[in-house]
């Protein structure tokens, strides 16, 4: 009765917190991950991206990231915007998770206050909260607490919201009773991300060249951008949500109601001149908290530079 009645308490401060979906696995090895996650290295779809091919074990077994842990919590916080940034021919677009103010940020605090709060009201256990920080396998973990499951485009699918969600974990000593896995597959035969990716990144359906996406190009590439990429980029200058837009399960998606995922307000009047001229000290001032200050001003520039050129 207790393990039913922490995951009655833990389902219950997430809500309060603002996540929209809690789901509970028992923690241990996912055996059906290790062959695949070895093949996608061996393949170097992760390309540049080195440390996702570190820590190889841990990835795999939160055991080995949490001294005894029992039991991996899984949520779900929505990014979806009640107003996009103009997308026209010549705007040059962002990622819709990049609008406000950096979810590491945002997320972390959340789950630090739902740990101490848990740890308040059921008693001394111990755990780690992650947010897209460490080697936890998120998306695998959320489909094994029947929160979803992984679309053609390997991205976690939700029936009721669609896929514009963060993902977060709790990772705790406690017993908690677990959630059903989400043992289905609701993409059918349709194929429409893999049909709209300009980049061919998405190789076979849930298997993405991380090399090749867009995403991938924008942000974490560190040298210049391939040419065999001109012309292929449909003007994403971070990030990309084309295999997420063309998602029939995103028109279920609602806005979310975090201020702090709110464009700055310079942000939705910029254009491509802006864009272009845009200066270190502009940089610094509309995107300070952003996550885009992960490519910095250089990085930014260049990608702003490569699509003007194509």
């Amino acid at each position: 009765m207790k393990k039913e009645k922490y995951a009655q308490i833990i389902k219950s401060q997430a809500k309060l917190l603002g996540f929209d979906f809690c789901g509970i696995s028992e923690a241990g090895f996912l055996e059906d991950e290790a062959p695949r996650l070895e093949n996608w290295l061996n393949q170097h779809y992760h390309g540049q991206m080195a440390y996702l091919a570190n820590h190889f074990d841990k990835r795999l077994d939160p055991t080995k990231l949490v001294e005894g842990a029992k039991t991996v919590v899984s949520l779900m916080y929505n990014y979806y915007p009640q107003d996009q940034l103009p997308e026209g021919k010549e705007d040059l677009k962002l990622a819709k998770y990049a609008y406000g103010k950096d979810y590491h940020f945002v997320i972390k605090d959340k789950l630090k206050l739902l740990l101490k709060k848990l740890q308040e009201e059921i008693g001394d256990f111990g755990g780690r909260v992650f947010v897209d920080s460490a080697p936890v396998m998120e998306r695998q973990w959320a489909q094994k607490s029947g929160l979803g499951w992984l679309g053609k485009n390997s991205l976690l699918l939700n029936r009721k919201m669609g896929s514009f969600f963060f993902l977060a974990e709790m990772i705790i000593d406690l017993e908690v009773s677990p959630d059903p896995p989400m043992a289905k597959d609701y993409c059918g035969t349709c194929t429409k991300c893999l049909d709209a990716c300009p980049t061919d990144a998405i190789v076979q359906a849930g298997v993405v060249d991380g090399s090749r996406c867009i995403s991938y190009l924008t942000i974490e590439l560190k040298e210049a951008i391939p040419e065999e990429f001109k012309g292929k980029m449909e003007n994403w200058v971070f990030g990309c949500d084309i295999c997420q837009d063309v998602c029939p399960w995103n028109r279920f998606s609602k806005p979310h109601q975090e201020d702090e995922f709110l464009p700055h307000p310079e942000l939705k009047n910029f254009g491509e001149r802006d864009w272009e001229e845009m200066t270190k000290e502009t940089f610094g001032k509309v995107f300070q908290k952003s996550a885009l200050k992960r490519t910095k001003y250089e990085g930014l520039m260049r990608n702003v530079r490569f699509l003007k050129k194509e």
